[in-house]
């Protein structure tokens, strides 16, 4: 069966996406409203099914996965619901047979932007270091354009090497950004379809920062972003975001999700707090996640999976 993008609320379950990661060699099982990637577990005949940014799961949807996750020999389904956790909101996992993710991929919290506000009020409620550095940035020259062409993307990945060696993280592989590039850039701001748009931020005919960001549906997201360590006074990536933002209202999106955040008591000393307080400047609003949790098909596996998962973090961090 083919899952519909009218099924779906997020670009991870739309259609264009699930042919960006079949081009990677991942599999990808698609009925109606239920969209996952199968991945194997090396030396075995095990998976493990990641199912992101689906909808509220029920006992229907439950079993559903269960009779797909014997089918394909996995170990666990890990589920990650694009759903905003409300006072309203009543979800008992636990009778659903679900238990919490030990490894949860995507952040339980994001920033969220409303676009139906005015120009005006939205800069008015950016914070005033924030409106400070965004007009820096235009005192400075800084231009900002959409730019899809391979010069541009080149620009990106040489970017995206440079920002991920400074800040010291994992990344997805070049060879990944390339397919999902190649997959999406081809289609126009179509709501009812998953688009890729390159924005980039130029100075003095250097490229400081280039982000790529999706068009989905009422939303614009900002998934991936990169920067350069040169002419920082220039704040090219606050002007970034705020050209990002009118962006998505040209295109009269409603809403701008930025990917992730912090929770409500965000430390300082977390590595990611930087980005966390860059994208609070702009003044969203804090949304929080049902979760994530972990449907087990087979529990021996599971526990020896979860055991062996610990180690090679471990292993990593001390390689780092």
């Amino acid at each position: 069966m083919k899952i519909l993008n009218k099924f779906s609320n997020h670009p991870l379950q739309s259609e264009e996406w699930a042919k960006f990661r079949e081009k990677t060699g991942i599999r990808v099982i698609r009925e109606n409203d239920i969209q996952l990637t199968i991945h194997k577990i090396p030396h075995t005949k095990l998976t493990i099914g990641y199912f992101p940014k689906g909808n509220l799961p029920d006992k229907k949807m439950i079993a559903r996965l269960k009779k797909i996750g014997k089918r394909e020999k996995t170990v666990f389904i890990q589920i990650e619901p694009n759903v905003e956790k409300t006072k309203n909101l009543i979800f008992d996992y636990k009778k659903l047979g679900l238990i919490t993710s030990f490894h949860p991929l995507f952040t339980k919290f994001t920033f969220k932007l409303n676009l139906n506000k005015s120009e005006e009020e939205l800069f008015k409620n950016t914070h005033p270091k924030t409106r400070y550095n965004i007009r820096v940035a235009q005192r400075h020259g800084v231009k900002i354009s959409e730019d899809n062409s391979e010069k541009a993307f080149s620009e990106y990945l040489r970017l995206t090497r440079e920002t991920t060696k400074r800040q010291n993280f994992y990344a997805h592989t070049e060879n990944y950004h390339k397919l999902m590039w190649e997959t999406l850039k081809k289609q126009k701001a179509n709501k009812d379809k998953l688009s890729a748009h390159l924005l980039t931020a130029m100075y003095n005919n250097r490229t400081l920062a280039a982000w790529i960001v999706f068009v989905y549906k009422d939303t614009l997201y900002y998934p991936y972003g990169a920067s350069s360590s040169e002419h920082k006074e220039t704040m090219a990536s606050n002007l970034m975001m705020w050209e990002v933002i009118n962006f998505g209202k040209n295109l009269g999106l409603k809403k701008l999700d930025m990917w992730g955040s912090l929770g409500p008591d965000a430390n300082p000393s977390d590595p990611w707090f930087g980005f966390h307080r860059f994208k609070q400047g702009y003044g969203p609003d804090l949304i929080e996640f049902i979760g994530s949790y972990d449907l087990v098909i087979n529990p021996i596996m599971y526990r020896l999976y979860k055991l062996t998962d610990k180690i090679r973090w471990a292993y990593l961090k001390i390689k780092k």
